[in-house]
């Protein structure tokens, strides 16, 4: 990512020049609409609280001082301070990466989105001390994997990071096959 991308699809181009403040309003935005959402849950919600809306899905206020899937989440404090350093640093990186690429559009969108989703879980752990997670969803299907069925929580910054990383894949994809 951080050398040259020649080659990226110009059907995901933009013809604008510098667009690092557009992706940055983007990110803001995701990062405004996560930290309303939790908001909401911790307003109407006591950690540990569940509401079921279906039949596999329910709103849930739970608190992860991990990572993903809980990563180091039993660890004795330290973990908080490491991902506020991990998540600030990829922000600045980030940053820089739409500042040079920021007229290719499927590649700067991933990065606007991964760029939300971390700073909004930069936010909680600044804030609260743990991210909120507040999105489950259950399916028999899943018991092998996760207990119950039950896969982890999450929130509207995990989703972003996730779409962020699908659509980096996926840029890398096309630009690969234009390559050709």
């Amino acid at each position: 990512m951080a050398g040259t991308r020649r080659g990226s699809s110009r059907m995901f181009t933009s013809s604008s020049g510098n667009a690092l403040w557009r992706w940055l309003a983007l990110a803001a935005l995701i990062i405004v609409i996560d930290q309303f959402t939790k908001v909401l849950v911790v307003g109407r919600f006591q950690h540990g609280d569940a509401v079921m809306v279906t039949s596999f899905f329910d709103l849930v206020r739970a608190h992860n001082t991990g990572a993903a899937f809980s990563f180091l989440a039993q660890a004795s404090g330290w973990q908080r301070w490491f991902f506020i350093t991990l998540g600030l640093g990829a922000a600045g990186f980030i940053t820089y990466m739409l500042s040079q690429h920021g007229g290719q559009r499927l590649f700067a969108l991933a990065l606007s989105l991964i760029l939300a989703g971390a700073l909004g879980n930069v936010i909680d752990r600044i804030w609260h001390g743990y991210v909120v997670d507040f999105l489950q969803f259950h399916w028999d299907w899943l018991a092998p994997l996760f207990p119950g069925g039950y896969f982890p929580a999450f929130n509207v910054a995990d989703m972003a990071i996730t779409g962020g990383a699908i659509g980096l894949i996926l840029d890398e994809l096309l630009r690969v096959r234009s390559g050709r």
